[in-house]
Protein backbone atom coordinates (compact mmCIF):
# COMPACT_ATOMS: atom_id res chain seq x y z
CA UNK A 1 0.00 0.00 0.00
CA UNK A 2 1.35 4.14 -0.30
CA UNK A 3 1.60 5.65 2.65
CA UNK A 4 2.93 8.64 4.49
CA UNK A 5 6.18 8.32 6.17
CA UNK A 6 8.49 10.06 8.28
CA UNK A 7 11.99 10.36 6.66
CA UNK A 8 13.80 13.11 8.64
CA UNK A 9 12.98 16.37 9.99
CA UNK A 10 10.75 18.35 7.30
CA UNK A 11 10.73 15.71 4.91
CA UNK A 12 8.37 13.15 4.36
CA UNK A 13 7.92 10.71 1.43
CA UNK A 14 4.80 8.51 -0.10
CA UNK A 15 6.32 5.54 -0.21
CA UNK A 16 4.92 1.59 -0.63
CA UNK A 17 4.60 -0.28 2.43
CA UNK A 18 3.55 -3.74 3.75
CA UNK A 19 -0.03 -3.48 3.54
CA UNK A 20 -1.55 -3.13 6.78
CA UNK A 21 -3.64 -6.44 7.96
CA UNK A 22 -5.23 -7.57 10.87
CA UNK A 23 -2.96 -8.98 13.61
CA UNK A 24 -5.52 -9.96 16.22
CA UNK A 25 -9.46 -11.28 16.25
CA UNK A 26 -10.59 -7.95 18.10
CA UNK A 27 -8.80 -5.86 14.62
CA UNK A 28 -10.97 -4.16 11.86
CA UNK A 29 -9.09 -3.53 8.75
CA UNK A 30 -10.29 -0.01 7.20
CA UNK A 31 -9.54 1.33 3.81
CA UNK A 32 -9.02 4.75 4.16
CA UNK A 33 -10.91 7.31 2.43
CA UNK A 34 -10.08 10.58 4.04
CA UNK A 35 -7.25 11.56 6.66
CA UNK A 36 -6.35 15.19 7.55
CA UNK A 37 -3.13 16.83 8.51
CA UNK A 38 -3.25 17.67 11.84
CA UNK A 39 -1.37 20.95 13.53
CA UNK A 40 0.04 17.98 15.89
CA UNK A 41 1.60 16.24 12.66
CA UNK A 42 3.79 18.99 12.42
CA UNK A 43 5.91 18.86 15.71
CA UNK A 44 6.65 15.81 14.70
CA UNK A 45 7.43 17.05 11.01
CA UNK A 46 9.90 19.20 12.22
CA UNK A 47 11.51 17.00 14.31
CA UNK A 48 10.84 18.26 17.71
CA UNK A 49 9.82 14.69 19.05
CA UNK A 50 11.15 11.01 18.88
CA UNK A 51 9.14 10.06 15.82
CA UNK A 52 11.16 7.20 13.58
CA UNK A 53 11.52 7.23 10.56
CA UNK A 54 9.70 5.23 8.58
CA UNK A 55 6.70 5.06 10.82
CA UNK A 56 3.49 6.47 8.84
CA UNK A 57 1.90 9.32 9.89
CA UNK A 58 -2.08 10.17 10.64
CA UNK A 59 -4.93 10.08 13.43
CA UNK A 60 -7.16 11.87 11.79
CA UNK A 61 -8.96 9.06 10.00
CA UNK A 62 -11.77 7.71 7.93
CA UNK A 63 -12.77 4.80 5.69
CA UNK A 64 -14.80 1.76 4.74
CA UNK A 65 -14.18 -1.39 6.73
CA UNK A 66 -13.22 -3.90 4.58
CA UNK A 67 -12.18 -6.92 6.36
CA UNK A 68 -12.51 -7.87 10.28
CA UNK A 69 -11.36 -9.86 13.19
CA UNK A 70 -13.57 -13.17 14.54
CA UNK A 71 -13.93 -11.50 17.43
CA UNK A 72 -15.50 -8.44 15.78
CA UNK A 73 -19.50 -8.67 16.77
CA UNK A 74 -20.71 -5.05 15.96
CA UNK A 75 -18.89 -3.58 13.37
CA UNK A 76 -19.88 -4.85 9.31
CA UNK A 77 -17.58 -5.22 6.38
CA UNK A 78 -18.73 -2.11 4.25
CA UNK A 79 -19.63 0.05 7.13
CA UNK A 80 -18.29 3.45 6.56
CA UNK A 81 -16.04 4.81 10.26
CA UNK A 82 -14.64 7.25 11.55
CA UNK A 83 -11.69 6.08 14.50
CA UNK A 84 -10.72 8.36 17.59
CA UNK A 85 -7.25 9.17 17.32
CA UNK A 86 -7.22 7.28 21.13
CA UNK A 87 -6.34 3.91 20.62
CA UNK A 88 -8.09 2.38 23.43
CA UNK A 89 -9.12 -0.74 25.04
CA UNK A 90 -12.73 -0.06 26.41
CA UNK A 91 -11.80 -2.27 29.35
CA UNK A 92 -9.05 -0.85 31.47
CA UNK A 93 -9.79 1.71 34.67
CA UNK A 94 -9.75 4.58 32.73
CA UNK A 95 -11.85 3.52 30.22
CA UNK A 96 -14.69 2.52 32.02
CA UNK A 97 -14.23 6.05 33.24
CA UNK A 98 -14.12 7.85 29.68
CA UNK A 99 -10.70 8.56 30.46
CA UNK A 100 -9.87 6.86 26.33
CA UNK A 101 -7.40 9.33 25.87
CA UNK A 102 -5.54 7.66 28.60
CA UNK A 103 -6.10 3.86 28.30
CA UNK A 104 -3.86 2.19 30.78
CA UNK A 105 -3.58 -1.25 27.92
CA UNK A 106 -2.49 0.09 24.34
CA UNK A 107 0.77 1.38 25.27
CA UNK A 108 3.64 -0.88 26.16
CA UNK A 109 6.01 2.10 26.90
CA UNK A 110 6.60 1.83 31.13
CA UNK A 111 5.01 5.00 32.63
CA UNK A 112 2.89 5.94 29.98
CA UNK A 113 -0.68 6.13 29.28
CA UNK A 114 -2.61 6.66 26.24
CA UNK A 115 -1.71 5.56 22.93
CA UNK A 116 -2.64 7.03 19.49
CA UNK A 117 -1.95 6.29 15.39
CA UNK A 118 1.01 7.41 14.51
CA UNK A 119 2.66 9.54 16.94
CA UNK A 120 5.98 9.36 18.94
CA UNK A 121 5.60 8.16 22.15
CA UNK A 122 2.02 6.95 22.12
CA UNK A 123 2.39 3.30 21.13
CA UNK A 124 4.04 1.45 18.64
CA UNK A 125 0.56 1.63 15.71
CA UNK A 126 0.97 2.64 12.38
CA UNK A 127 -0.43 6.00 11.30
CA UNK A 128 -3.76 6.30 8.99
CA UNK A 129 -2.33 8.51 5.84
CA UNK A 130 -2.18 5.25 3.78
CA UNK A 131 -4.12 3.04 1.95
CA UNK A 132 -5.06 0.64 5.20
CA UNK A 133 -5.19 1.19 8.13
CA UNK A 134 -5.80 -1.88 10.85
CA UNK A 135 -8.20 -0.75 14.11
CA UNK A 136 -6.89 -2.36 17.39
CA UNK A 137 -10.23 -3.58 19.51
CA UNK A 138 -12.60 -2.66 16.12
CA UNK A 139 -15.76 -2.84 17.77
CA UNK A 140 -14.82 0.16 20.73
CA UNK A 141 -12.56 2.14 18.58
CA UNK A 142 -15.03 1.97 15.21
CA UNK A 143 -17.92 4.81 15.37
CA UNK A 144 -19.79 3.43 12.75
CA UNK A 145 -20.96 6.16 10.53
CA UNK A 146 -25.05 7.48 9.26
CA UNK A 147 -25.67 6.55 5.44
CA UNK A 148 -24.67 10.24 3.98
CA UNK A 149 -21.28 9.58 5.43
CA UNK A 150 -19.75 8.68 1.53
CA UNK A 151 -21.21 12.05 0.62
CA UNK A 152 -19.64 14.03 3.48
CA UNK A 153 -16.26 12.76 4.94
CA UNK A 154 -14.88 16.30 5.35
CA UNK A 155 -17.29 16.58 7.77
CA UNK A 156 -17.52 13.25 9.45
CA UNK A 157 -13.81 12.78 9.19
CA UNK A 158 -13.22 15.96 11.60
CA UNK A 159 -15.09 13.67 14.43
CA UNK A 160 -11.51 11.59 14.72
CA UNK A 161 -9.53 14.69 16.64
CA UNK A 162 -10.38 17.97 15.80
CA UNK A 163 -13.91 19.04 16.17
CA UNK A 164 -14.12 16.56 19.50
CA UNK A 165 -10.89 18.47 20.37
CA UNK A 166 -12.13 21.86 20.15
CA UNK A 167 -15.29 21.03 21.91
CA UNK A 168 -13.26 19.38 24.79
CA UNK A 169 -11.38 22.85 25.46
CA UNK A 170 -14.96 24.22 25.23
CA UNK A 171 -15.98 21.47 27.79
CA UNK A 172 -12.75 21.98 30.36
CA UNK A 173 -13.44 25.55 30.07
CA UNK A 174 -16.68 24.93 31.03
CA UNK A 175 -18.57 27.39 28.94
CA UNK A 176 -22.38 27.61 29.45
CA UNK A 177 -25.06 29.83 27.20
CA UNK A 178 -24.24 33.34 27.68
CA UNK A 179 -20.36 33.59 28.51
CA UNK A 180 -18.09 35.17 27.23
CA UNK A 181 -14.69 33.08 25.59
CA UNK A 182 -11.71 34.19 24.94
CA UNK A 183 -9.28 31.64 22.30
CA UNK A 184 -5.56 31.74 21.60
CA UNK A 185 -4.96 30.14 18.32
CA UNK A 186 -7.19 30.37 14.96
CA UNK A 187 -5.15 26.85 13.58
CA UNK A 188 -8.04 23.90 13.04
CA UNK A 189 -8.72 23.41 16.75
CA UNK A 190 -9.00 27.00 17.40
CA UNK A 191 -11.41 27.41 15.29
CA UNK A 192 -13.36 24.52 16.37
CA UNK A 193 -12.94 25.93 19.48
CA UNK A 194 -14.74 28.66 17.99
CA UNK A 195 -17.36 26.98 16.40
CA UNK A 196 -18.18 24.92 19.70
CA UNK A 197 -18.63 27.52 21.79
CA UNK A 198 -21.26 29.31 19.57
CA UNK A 199 -23.36 26.12 19.48
CA UNK A 200 -23.14 26.10 23.08
CA UNK A 201 -24.79 29.97 22.74
CA UNK A 202 -21.50 31.45 24.04
CA UNK A 203 -22.91 35.46 23.91
CA UNK A 204 -19.04 36.36 22.44
CA UNK A 205 -16.31 34.31 21.33
CA UNK A 206 -12.77 36.09 20.61
CA UNK A 207 -9.62 34.60 18.61
CA UNK A 208 -6.87 35.99 18.70
CA UNK A 209 -4.29 35.17 15.98
CA UNK A 210 -1.90 36.86 13.75
CA UNK A 211 -2.50 35.47 10.45
CA UNK A 212 -5.37 37.62 8.16
CA UNK A 213 -6.64 34.23 6.59
CA UNK A 214 -7.29 32.40 9.61
CA UNK A 215 -8.43 34.80 11.43
CA UNK A 216 -10.98 35.72 8.65
CA UNK A 217 -12.16 32.02 8.73
CA UNK A 218 -13.24 32.87 12.67
CA UNK A 219 -15.11 35.88 11.43
CA UNK A 220 -17.22 33.48 8.64
CA UNK A 221 -18.47 31.79 11.93
CA UNK A 222 -19.68 35.24 13.72
CA UNK A 223 -16.62 35.43 15.72
CA UNK A 224 -14.41 37.95 16.94
CA UNK A 225 -11.23 37.94 15.02
CA UNK A 226 -8.07 39.56 17.60
CA UNK A 227 -5.21 40.25 15.25
CA UNK A 228 -2.55 40.18 18.19
CA UNK A 229 0.01 42.00 16.22
CA UNK A 230 -1.69 45.42 16.36
CA UNK A 231 -1.97 45.27 19.65
CA UNK A 232 -1.52 43.58 22.82
CA UNK A 233 -4.18 40.82 22.93
CA UNK A 234 -4.60 41.50 26.18
CA UNK A 235 -5.90 44.63 25.99
CA UNK A 236 -7.77 43.83 23.20
CA UNK A 237 -9.66 41.40 24.88
CA UNK A 238 -10.02 43.61 28.53
CA UNK A 239 -11.53 46.21 26.21
CA UNK A 240 -14.09 43.80 25.01
CA UNK A 241 -15.49 42.67 27.94
CA UNK A 242 -15.17 46.38 30.10
CA UNK A 243 -12.10 45.44 31.47
CA UNK A 244 -13.44 42.39 33.31
CA UNK A 245 -11.52 39.63 30.94
CA UNK A 246 -13.61 36.67 29.60
CA UNK A 247 -15.45 34.19 31.38
CA UNK A 248 -13.90 31.25 29.76
CA UNK A 249 -10.56 31.16 27.87
CA UNK A 250 -9.08 28.32 25.76
CA UNK A 251 -5.08 27.44 24.94
CA UNK A 252 -5.19 26.47 21.37
CA UNK A 253 -1.66 26.97 20.48
CA UNK A 254 0.75 24.71 22.56
CA UNK A 255 4.35 25.08 23.44
CA UNK A 256 5.76 26.31 19.75
CA UNK A 257 3.60 29.23 20.25
CA UNK A 258 4.83 32.08 18.30
CA UNK A 259 4.90 35.95 18.67
CA UNK A 260 3.99 38.14 15.47
CA UNK A 261 7.18 38.65 14.91
CA UNK A 262 7.83 34.95 14.96
CA UNK A 263 9.63 34.22 18.11
CA UNK A 264 8.81 30.93 19.99
CA UNK A 265 7.74 31.68 23.85
CA UNK A 266 6.05 28.08 25.04
CA UNK A 267 4.36 30.16 28.40
CA UNK A 268 2.98 33.29 26.17
CA UNK A 269 -0.70 31.97 25.32
CA UNK A 270 -0.41 30.36 29.37
CA UNK A 271 0.94 33.53 30.63
CA UNK A 272 -1.96 35.68 28.08
CA UNK A 273 -4.68 33.35 29.56
CA UNK A 274 -4.26 34.43 32.83
CA UNK A 275 -4.14 38.28 32.47
CA UNK A 276 -7.80 37.36 29.92
CA UNK A 277 -9.71 35.88 32.02
CA UNK A 278 -11.40 37.29 34.69
CA UNK A 279 -11.38 36.60 38.65
CA UNK A 280 -12.72 32.63 39.07
CA UNK A 281 -12.95 32.33 35.43
CA UNK A 282 -11.78 29.20 33.57
CA UNK A 283 -9.17 27.99 31.41
CA UNK A 284 -8.52 24.69 29.32
CA UNK A 285 -5.22 23.91 27.63
CA UNK A 286 -5.93 21.40 24.50
CA UNK A 287 -2.80 23.11 22.89
CA UNK A 288 -0.06 20.39 22.65
CA UNK A 289 2.75 20.47 25.56
CA UNK A 290 5.32 17.62 25.17
CA UNK A 291 7.31 16.24 28.66
CA UNK A 292 10.57 17.08 27.00
CA UNK A 293 11.72 19.61 24.19
CA UNK A 294 15.44 18.64 23.74
CA UNK A 295 16.14 20.65 20.47
CA UNK A 296 14.00 23.75 21.76
CA UNK A 297 15.57 27.46 22.30
CA UNK A 298 13.88 27.82 25.65
CA UNK A 299 16.21 26.64 28.53
CA UNK A 300 13.43 26.04 31.03
CA UNK A 301 11.04 24.31 28.57
CA UNK A 302 13.57 21.71 26.97
CA UNK A 303 13.01 19.82 29.92
CA UNK A 304 9.23 20.18 29.66
CA UNK A 305 8.52 23.20 32.49
CA UNK A 306 7.47 26.85 31.60
CA UNK A 307 6.95 30.07 33.72
CA UNK A 308 4.04 30.21 34.66
CA UNK A 309 2.39 33.80 36.32
CA UNK A 310 1.22 31.62 39.02
CA UNK A 311 1.09 34.65 41.33
CA UNK A 312 -1.93 36.12 39.32
CA UNK A 313 -3.09 32.86 38.27
CA UNK A 314 -3.52 32.36 42.16
CA UNK A 315 -4.96 35.51 42.99
CA UNK A 316 -7.61 35.70 40.35
CA UNK A 317 -8.60 32.27 41.92
CA UNK A 318 -8.79 30.95 38.54
CA UNK A 319 -9.11 26.99 37.92
CA UNK A 320 -7.11 25.75 34.39
CA UNK A 321 -7.72 22.05 33.35
CA UNK A 322 -5.47 20.25 30.57
CA UNK A 323 -5.05 17.13 28.62
CA UNK A 324 -5.44 15.10 25.42
CA UNK A 325 -9.31 14.69 24.27
CA UNK A 326 -10.84 11.49 25.32
CA UNK A 327 -12.86 11.48 21.37
CA UNK A 328 -15.24 9.01 22.65
CA UNK A 329 -16.97 10.89 25.00
CA UNK A 330 -18.30 13.69 22.32
CA UNK A 331 -17.56 11.91 18.82
CA UNK A 332 -21.30 10.08 19.15
CA UNK A 333 -23.00 13.35 19.95
CA UNK A 334 -21.42 15.57 17.41
CA UNK A 335 -21.99 12.60 14.75
CA UNK A 336 -25.46 13.29 15.37
CA UNK A 337 -24.78 17.57 15.09
CA UNK A 338 -24.26 16.52 11.96
CA UNK A 339 -26.21 14.30 10.89
CA UNK A 340 -29.47 15.63 12.19
CA UNK A 341 -28.42 18.93 13.16
CA UNK A 342 -26.64 20.24 9.94
CA UNK A 343 -23.33 21.45 11.71
CA UNK A 344 -20.61 21.49 9.28
CA UNK A 345 -17.25 21.16 11.21
CA UNK A 346 -15.67 20.76 7.00
CA UNK A 347 -15.87 24.52 7.32
CA UNK A 348 -12.50 24.87 8.14
CA UNK A 349 -11.10 22.32 5.00
CA UNK A 350 -9.10 24.53 2.61
CA UNK A 351 -7.62 21.75 -0.02
CA UNK A 352 -8.83 18.42 -1.10
CA UNK A 353 -5.66 16.70 -1.64
CA UNK A 354 -4.29 12.90 -3.03
CA UNK A 355 -2.14 10.98 -0.68
CA UNK A 356 0.37 12.04 -3.66
CA UNK A 357 0.58 15.48 -2.65
CA UNK A 358 1.11 15.00 1.08
CA UNK A 359 4.77 16.31 0.98
CA UNK A 360 3.92 19.78 -0.76
CA UNK A 361 1.02 19.85 1.93
CA UNK A 362 2.73 19.14 4.64
CA UNK A 363 5.38 22.47 3.61
CA UNK A 364 2.54 24.35 2.87
CA UNK A 365 1.19 23.83 6.20
CA UNK A 366 3.88 23.90 8.51
CA UNK A 367 5.22 27.03 6.80
CA UNK A 368 1.35 28.99 7.76
CA UNK A 369 1.16 29.65 4.14
CA UNK A 370 -1.84 31.80 3.17
CA UNK A 371 -4.52 30.11 2.85
CA UNK A 372 -3.67 26.66 4.38
CA UNK A 373 -5.72 26.15 7.31
CA UNK A 374 -6.97 22.37 6.68
CA UNK A 375 -5.82 19.63 4.72
CA UNK A 376 -7.48 16.56 3.91
CA UNK A 377 -5.67 13.42 2.17
CA UNK A 378 -7.95 11.32 0.34
CA UNK A 379 -6.42 7.95 -0.76
CA UNK A 380 -7.49 6.68 -4.58
CA UNK A 381 -8.55 9.85 -5.86
CA UNK A 382 -8.30 10.27 -9.09
CA UNK A 383 -5.78 13.21 -9.79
Amino acid sequence: MKAVVYEGPRKVGVVTVPDARLERHTDVLVRVTAANICGSDLHMYEGRTDFEPGRILGHENLGEVVEVGAAVDRVRVGDMVCMPFNVSCGFCANCENGLTAFCLTTNPEPGRAGAAYGYAGMGPYQGGQAELLRVPYGDFNCLVLPEDARERQNDYVMLADVWPTGWHATELARVQPGDTVVIYGAGPVGLMAAYSALLRNASGVMVIDHHPDRLAKAEEIGAIAIDDSVSSPVEQVLELTEGLGADRGCECVGFQAHDAEGSEHPSMTLNNLVKSVKFTGCIAVVGLFVPTDPIGGDALYRRGAVAIDYGTFWSKGQTMSTGQCNVKNYNRQLCALIHEVGARPSWIVSHDLDLDDAPEAYARFDARDRGWTKVVLHPGKPG
